[in-house]
């Protein structure tokens, strides 16, 4: 496995301009609403650019399977989370309901699992899952928040819910150096200004560190690009990032030394996933 760190090219200045109007992240702060309405209003540009300015829109998954407005998806998990590349695990992961067990593909041998009690709740777990001699293990479980409305299946721009489904995991980033990871990794300097245009100074940190979840995104691009195969409606930019003590707008927050460890045990040969969402929609 080699680092896959990569550099992109920067943007003309008008274009960085207009992509600090919005930031993937908290919902309190600074910034107008339309500015604060998703995880990712303000995603960088497009394809192949840097990270440069919060929130990456939605992803679209590796098969396809994620539909856009253009091709129909209604946003149920089967249409709006990465479809598994074969069979599906042999080893069921522990508590999953078997509608999202069956989405962890053979191949993955990490799984996060990222939780409420309820719906409705903004504070959740995430516990990180690894497969080995025929079991799962959990490696470990950390605090974090999620979205402000909780948990929903057909999200929409602006409603800061975090999207219910099996996810995939393809991309990282983030203000800081690379703190060595296996996967790709795109710094850029200029996601602090973002998010202080977006929120306000007290989240100039929050971007430190990202790991892209494939919702309504391209997995293989920086977390901000702007690509919604799913139509911009789904919303996008649904990241891991730092956390800031309150309710997301679709994003999973957790500590910065919770995120590093991920960033540093997340191995992109383990095909990772993340299942997400609320106890009574997602576990057995």
């Amino acid at each position: 496995m080699s680092s896959g760190v990569h550099r992109r090219a920067g943007l003309p200045v008008l274009v960085v301009l207009a992509l600090t109007l919005t930031a993937c992240g908290t919902d309190a702060g600074g910034g107008d609403e339309s500015a604060r309405a998703d995880s990712t209003s303000l995603a960088a540009p497009a394809q192949q650019t840097r990270i440069g300015d919060v929130a990456a829109p939605a992803q679209a998954s590796p098969s396809g399977s994620q539909n856009g407005s253009d091709s129909g998806g209604d946003g149920s998990p089967a249409e709006a989370s990465a479809e598994p590349a074969g069979p599906a695990h042999s080893v069921p992961v522990p508590g999953l309901a078997k509608e999202y067990a069956e989405q962890i593909p053979e191949e993955t041998s990490q799984v996060l699992v990222a939780t409420s009690p309820d719906a409705e709740s903004e504070e959740s777990t995430l516990s990180f899952y690894q497969f080995a001699d025929e079991e799962w293990t959990k490696l470990k479980t950390f605090s974090t928040h999620n979205g402000s409305n909780g948990w929903l299946k057909d999200r929409h721009e602006g409603d800061r819910t975090t999207p219910i489904g099996v996810f995939t995991l393809s991309d990282a980033g983030g203000f800081k150096p690379d703190p060595g990871t296996e996967l790709p990794y795109t710094q850029d300097d200029r996601l602090p200004s973002s998010a202080t245009v977006a929120y306000g100074a007290d989240y100039e940190s929050v971007f430190d560190y990202i790991i892209a979840i494939d919702y309504n995104r391209q997995p293989g691009t920086p977390p901000t690009d702007r690509t919604r195969p799913m139509g911009w409606d789904k919303g996008g930019g649904i990241w891991l990032h730092l956390d800031h003590d309150s309710g997301t707008n679709g994003c999973v927050t957790l500590e910065e030394s919770d995120l590093k460890w991920i960033l540093r045990t997340i191995d992109p040969d383990a095909h990772p996933r993340i299942a997400m969402g609320p106890q009574s929609e997602l576990k057995e």
